[in-house]
């Protein structure tokens, strides 16, 4: 049994990283997908350009806060906005109900968007820096530990909400409705996060509201890895609690990671033919009536 056990993970692992190598090569050839990704960086930079103060209390350009910050939002916006739209529009078209005959199918097809959602995340976060620091002379690590920060912030950023993204994902309901069920509240927190803007400029209660979520300790460990050490005056704390924002994380991506295949497997079991008919019979009404 046990043998067996692990070689269905093996099989699952196999298929995942198979079917997530083709769905990134289908999103490169895509290129209404890459313009939207795109829109987000040239938008990041034309923001950065836009501000010529310094953050205040520092020497630092608030220019090179703001791009933190949106790299920091891109991460949280692939996991918690991109892969929740994937997931529902899959969901109506019958992905989950042709994974129900397969064997492993849930955690392979995890797997699979897991690895698409990465490769899309940084490779807009690399985007953002290097044209930021070609275009609005926007911020770099400085040396082996900045760097080091920023990868393990950008690891750990990435297993708190991809896997959070997937479990929201299998509970919203059609596509229509679930951009307009994400969208406010991120919308919201990248306002009260500390992402464009001083998080100390913002009364106490909304930066405590703001700290229960993955965005706000994101963006702090980007700002550690990509501002100056003086810097950090500015933060709330006024250091830049790089053990608080690992043990957030981490805590998240353990809460994403045990709600991301229950539910996914239960959207699955719920899925049949009649309901799959069901929805596109909708569908088609919603488009006749419209036309």
């Amino acid at each position: 049994m046990r043998g067996t056990h692990m070689t269905n993970r093996t099989k699952s692992w196999r298929a995942g990283l198979r079917r997530g190598g083709i769905e990134l090569r289908h999103l490169l050839r895509n290129g209404k997908e890459m313009t939207g990704h795109l829109t987000n960086v040239i938008v990041a930079l034309l923001v950065a350009a836009y501000i010529s103060d310094d953050v205040p209390g520092t020497r630092t350009p608030m220019t090179h806060l703001v791009l933190a910050g949106f790299a920091a939002y891109l991460l949280f916006q692939v996991g918690l906005i991109n892969l929740p739209q994937i997931l529902v529009t899959e969901r109506e078209e019958g992905a989950l109900l042709r994974l129900r005959a397969t064997p492993g199918g849930i955690p392979a097809y995890l797997i699979a968007k897991c690895l698409l959602m990465v490769a899309l995340a940084t490779g807009t976060l690399a985007l953002l820096l290097i044209a930021g620091a070609l275009l609005v002379d926007g911020p770099l690590p400085h040396g082996p530990g900045d760097w080091l920060t920023l990868l393990w912030v950008t690891t750990l950023g990435l297993l708190a909400v991809i896997p959070l993204g997937a479990a929201i994902g299998a509970v919203l309901p059609n596509p229509r409705e679930a951009l307009a069920l994400i969208m406010l509240p991120t919308m919201g927190l990248l306002l009260t996060s500390g992402t464009v803007f001083p998080l100390t400029a913002l009364p106490a209660p909304v930066q405590h509201v703001a700290a229960v979520f993955p965005l706000k300790w994101m963006a702090q460990g980007m700002r550690s890895a990509l501002l100056p050490d003086s810097a950090r005056t500015a933060e709330a704390a006024g250091s830049w609690e790089l053990p608080m924002v690992a043990l957030v994380l981490t805590a998240w991506a353990v809460i994403g990671f045990l709600l991301a295949v229950p539910l996914l497997r239960r959207a699955a079991r719920r899925e049949s033919g009649s309901r799959l008919t069901a929805r596109r019979h909708k569908v088609t009404q919603s488009g006749a009536l419209a036309a």
